[in-house]
C-alpha cells in the first residue's frame, strides 16, 4: 500500500473515532435530559397531589372546626401541644445555658423587698430596687401588708419591679402575696383597696359549694392581677384533723379530705382564670399539728398510710389535676421519716413521696425559712442547702438571704450540690415563668 493510501485509511479511521465520540456524548446528553424531564414531571405531580391533600385537610379541619371537633380526634391538638412544649423546652435550655451559676442560684430565692434592697420598709421600687435586681436577679419577691398602702402605690411598685427584673433577665419575676381571704389577707385587710371582703375558708367549706370557692378565687385573682401580682400563696389545702389546731383552724375548708380537695381545686381554678398562679399548701398537711411551725418544732404522728388517706388527698387531687406549685411546710413526720427533720429539708418527704410516689413534677417552694421550726436548728446557709438537697426548687424568705445565697454557691463549688441539681430547679421555675406575659397574666 502506498504512503498516500495509508494516510487516507488513518484519516478515515480517525474520523470514525471522532464521530463515535460525538455520538456517545449525544446519547449521554439525551439520557440526562430524559432523566431530568422525568424527575421534574414527578415533582410536579407530587406537588399537585400535596396541594390536593392540603386542600382536603384544610376542608376537613374547617368542617371539624364548624362541628367543634378536629377531624383527627385529639391528635391535632396533641401535636400542637407537643410542638409548643418542645419550643418551650428548647427556650428554657437556651436560657439556662446562657446563665452564670450566680444568676441561676439567685433564681432559687423568693425574698421580701426589704431583704432585696436593705431598706426598712419598702413601699416603692426605684433605683435601689433596680440596682439590687441587677446584682441579685432573684426568682421572686413576696409582699406583706406593710408594703401595700394604696392601689396606685402598689401598682407602680409592682410594675417597676417587674420591668427591672425583665430588663435584667429577659423573663418575668414572681410577684407574690399571701391572700387567702379571711384572716390571711394582705390586700383585703386594708380598706384603702376597697376590695370585696372574703370570709374564713372554714365557713366557706361548711357550705360545701364549689361554685362559691371558685368565685372567691376569681375575685381574689381579679384584684391581685389588677395590682400587678402574678402569684398567690393560696389556696390552703390543709385537712383539719386536730380541732385544737389554731394555725389553720379558720384557713382550712374542713376535716373531710375530699371536700377540701374539691373546694381547693375550684378556688385554684378561679385564681388561674384571672392569670394568677396559685399554690397548694402546706404539704404534708398542717391540719393535724398541735404546735405552730412559725414558733418552733411542729409535728404530726400520722403514719404514711394515714397521710395517704387523709392529709395527702387534696394534694394528690391537685397533682392529678395539674397544680403547678406546692408549698412544703416545716412539719415533721417522725413516723414516716424516722426522725424530726422538717418536711422542707427531708428528701424522704419531697423527693421520695411528693415527687416519685405522688407524681408531682411542678415547682416545690418551701414555707418561709425564717420560721422558728427552721431557725432554731439551722443557719440560713444550712437550711438553704438542705432544702435543695431534699428536692425543693424555690427557697422562701431565708432568715439571712445573703448568707443563704453564698451558702448555696459554696455548696456547688465544693461539690455538695451539683450544678445539674440547680439546673433542675431553674428549669421548673422557668417552665412556669415562660407562661406569664408582660402584664403578669398566665398566657
Amino acid at each position: 500500500m502506498g504512503r498516500r493510501q495509508k494516510r487516507n485509511v488513518h484519516k478515515n479511521e480517525n474520523g470514525k473515532y471522532i464521530w463515535g465520540i460525538i455520538a456517545s456524548i449525544a446519547v449521554i446528553i439525551a439520557s440526562f435530559a430524559i432523566a431530568i424531564w422525568v424527575f421534574l414531571d414527578g415533582q410536579n405531580a407530587q406537588s399537585q397531589a400535596d396541594q390536593a391533600a392540603d386542600a382536603q385537610s384544610s376542608d376537613s379541619q374547617s368542617d371539624g372546626d364548624r362541628s367543634g371537633k378536629s377531624s383527627d380526634g385529639d391528635n391535632s391538638g396533641d401535636s400542637e401541644e407537643q410542638t409548643g412544649g418542645a419550643q418551650t423546652d428548647a427556650q428554657i435550655e437556651e436560657i439556662i445555658s446562657s446563665m452564670t451559676l450566680e444568676e441561676k442560684v439567685c433564681q432559687l430565692f423568693m425574698i421580701t423587698p426589704e431583704a432585696l434592697t436593705g431598706v426598712g420598709t419598702a413601699t416603692q421600687a426605684g433605683d435601689a430596687t433596680r440596682d439590687a435586681l441587677s446584682e441579685y436577679p432573684v426568682g421572686g419577691v413576696i409582699y406583706f401588708a406593710k408594703n401595700l398602702q394604696t392601689p396606685e402605690q402598689t401598682q407602680t411598685m409592682l410594675a417597676n419591679t417587674q420591668r427591672y427584673a425583665e430588663e435584667r433577665t429577659g423573663f418575668p419575676i414572681f410577684l407574690s402575696v399571701d391572700e387567702e381571704g379571711g384572716q390571711v389577707a394582705r390586700v383585703g385587710s386594708n380598706p384603702s383597696f376597697k376590695v370585696e371582703q372574703i370570709g374564713n375558708m372554714s365557713d366557706v367549706g361548711s357550705r360545701g359549694d364549689t361554685q362559691e370557692a371558685y368565685d372567691i378565687g376569681n375575685t381574689i385573682g381579679s384584684y391581685l392581677s389588677d395590682l400587678g401580682f402574678n402569684m398567690d400563696a393560696a389556696p390552703d389545702t390543709d385537712v383539719l384533723t386536730n380541732p385544737e389546731n389554731e394555725v389553720v383552724r379558720y384557713r382550712s375548708f374542713g376535716s373531710d379530705p375530699q371536700l377540701v380537695a374539691d373546694m381547693a381545686r375550684a378556688e385554684l381554678s378561679g385564681l388561674n382564670d384571672q392569670g394568677i398562679i396559685g399554690m397548694y399548701k402546706h404539704f404534708p398537711g398542717h391540719g393535724g399539728t398541735a404546735a405552730d411551725s412559725h414558733a418552733g418544732y411542729a409535728y404530726v404522728d400520722d403514719t404514711l398510710e394515714e397521710l395517704r388517706s387523709g392529709a395527702f388527698v387534696p394534694f394528690q387531687d391537685g397533682i392529678d389535676n395539674g397544680v403547678r406549685v406546692i408549698m412544703v411546710s416545716h412539719i415533721s413526720c417522725p413516723n414516716v421519716t424516722g426522725d424530726d427533720t422538717p418536711a422542707t429539708l427531708s428528701e424522704r418527704m419531697i423527693t421520695d413521696i411528693l415527687r416519685e410516689e405522688m407524681g408531682f413534677e411542678g415547682m416545690v417552694i418551701t414555707d418561709a425559712l425564717d420560721m422558728g421550726a427552721v431557725t432554731a436548728q439551722y443557719s440560713s446557709d444550712q437550711a438553704a442547702v438542705a432544702a435543695l438537697q431534699a428536692g425543693a426548687d424555690m427557697l422562701l424568705m431565708p432568715e439571712d438571704f445573703h448568707s443563704a445565697y453564698q451558702g448555696v454557691l459554696r455548696a456547688v463549688e465544693n461539690g455538695t450540690v451539683k450544678e445539674e441539681r440547680i439546673d433542675e430547679s431553674v428549669r421548673r421555675i422557668l417552665n412556669i415563668k415562660l407562661t406569664i406575659n408582660t402584664q403578669g397574666a398566665i398566657s
